[in-house]
């Protein structure tokens, strides 16, 4: 990696640790259009599953006031559940039509939302959160976004953003460790990747740090518009061809 490359890294992992600081998601999405010109797919999918682990149990930790486990256990449950069933559907599943269809819709949602003032409340019990679980696991293992339809049915729920964090931020590590495992076994984890990782450590550090601090500066609206940017940029990420940025 050349001093442009590094560059290009270390500016693009700590403007991710920001975003992550900031709504709790989205890293991912922030960085792998840079790192995927830098490095391969293998060590992009490392790296953000590594960081990711890393940055949020970090943020779950300066939010463990609001931490409730009887809430979050039914979509940690449903998404163990889901992510293996979406693995294996992508033998079965046209890969490119499947996010395609997801990317329209989570446009289509946040576009909605974005112009209209307010939400109304859902209310649901714990069968229903289970089904939410399962249904983030999947599309969590078809795409390796284990985050928008957690986050859309937090504010759906009407939660204040403590709250919405403190439930969507576990059941995205726990996916992470799911995905960590399935890398591991693949043989995905080398020496190289692990010096990568150790780069860029300090600027993902620095940029957490400074989206926490941003984040408690952010009332209920701005975090709820704030959602449904990352959500919109989730949905054109899915829906514009991979070779638009090749």
């Amino acid at each position: 990696m050349d001093a442009t490359f590094l560059a290009l890294f270390l500016i693009s992992t700590f403007v991710g640790g920001i975003v992550t600081g900031l709504a709790g998601f989205a890293m991912g999405l922030v960085v792998s259009g840079v790192w995927l010109h830098i490095i391969t797919p293998q060590q992009t999918a490392g790296l953000i599953v590594g960081y990711g682990l890393l940055v949020q149990s970090y943020s779950i930790w300066k939010l463990r006031h609001a931490l409730n486990w009887r809430a979050i256990a039914p979509f940690v449950a449903g998404g163990t559940i889901g992510v293996p069933i979406g693995a294996m559907l992508l033998a079965y599943i046209d890969r490119d039509i499947l996010r395609t269809g997801v990317g329209i819709l989570l446009v289509l949602y946040s576009t909605y939302f974005l112009l209209r003032p307010t939400v109304h409340t859902v209310r649901a019990g714990v069968p229903t959160d289970a089904a939410i679980g399962v249904l983030n696991g999947i599309l969590g293992g078809l795409t390796g976004l284990a985050g928008p339809i957690i986050t859309i049915w937090c504010q759906l729920r009407g939660w204040p953003k403590d709250v919405q964090r403190a439930i969507f931020q576990p059941v995205i590590v726990a996916a992470f460790v799911l995905t960590a495992a399935s890398l591991a076994i693949a043989g995905a984890v080398t020496v190289e990747l692990i010096k990568i990782f150790l780069l860029g450590l300090p600027a993902l550090g620095a940029g957490l740090w400074l989206g926490l601090k941003l984040y408690g500066h952010l009332d209920e609206a701005a975090f709820r518009k704030l959602i449904l940017v990352l959500l919109l940029v989730s949905g054109l990420v899915l829906v514009i061809p991979f070779s638009w940025f090749t």
